[in-house]
């Protein structure tokens, strides 16, 4: 009786516990990804991502967070894996994209080792507000891929004071120089819509590509 009268409360109401809990109760209640999968910042995000795996000839994507789906309504990926922590998540994905074969959908703790030459975290890494979640999300995404890695995200050293519990933002660059030295970045390309103080219209996440060392 206790757990039906939660989960009744209005979103928010519970006292923060923990990434993974935040996203898993966001979803069941009702909302979706987030300003950043919707309108004209999905779709500059799409137009980069599309041009990238054009280019490259990329042929199979895997993506570490895809949210309710929206943003995967823009892609153009031949053969794409999509993981997340929440089932909710996970069930818009599959109506959206029930009877494409080419989209495959799992959560995050069933991911078994899978493979592709393209990796993607979008708008994830700044809302891993625990240590040891960020550095299991950053070796995973990383381990998964063949060739390249493509991260969306913050990339900031301070965090303001009257943030949201649910975003921590970091250097990951730095994390990623120091842990994964087989790991090139070769590009950083700032968001056309930087944030401006509307969430829906502007961003802090900038496009960053990584390339193996090996490749």
């Amino acid at each position: 009786m206790l757990k039906q009268l939660v989960d009744r409360l209005p979103f928010g109401s519970r006292e923060f516990r923990g990434s993974n809990d935040y996203w898993v109760r966001r979803y069941r209640k009702g909302r979706n990804s987030g300003g950043g999968s919707y309108g004209r910042l999905a779709e500059f995000k799409a137009r980069v991502l599309n041009e990238f795996v054009d280019t490259h000839g990329v042929l199979q994507v895997i993506e570490f967070g895809c949210g309710d789906g929206n943003q995967l309504q823009l892609a153009n990926y031949p053969q794409y894996l999509g993981f997340d922590i929440s089932p909710h998540a996970l069930d818009l994905c599959r109506t959206q994209f029930s009877g494409d074969d080419t989209r495959e959908f799992g959560l995050t703790q069933n991911y078994r080792g899978e493979t592709a030459p393209l990796t993607l975290s979008l708008d994830v890494l700044y809302h891993l507000v625990e240590d040891e979640v960020f550095d299991a999300y950053m070796r995973r995404l990383f381990s998964a891929s063949t060739q390249h890695v493509i991260i969306y995200s913050s990339n900031l050293a301070e965090n303001p004071a009257d943030q949201g519990k649910h975003v921590r933002h970091r250097r990951f660059t730095d994390w990623v120089e120091e842990h994964l030295t087989g790991w090139e970045l070769t590009r950083h390309l700032p968001n056309i819509y930087p944030f401006e103080g509307n969430t829906r219209e502007g961003s802090v996440a900038d496009f960053y590509f990584y390339e193996s060392k090996s490749s």
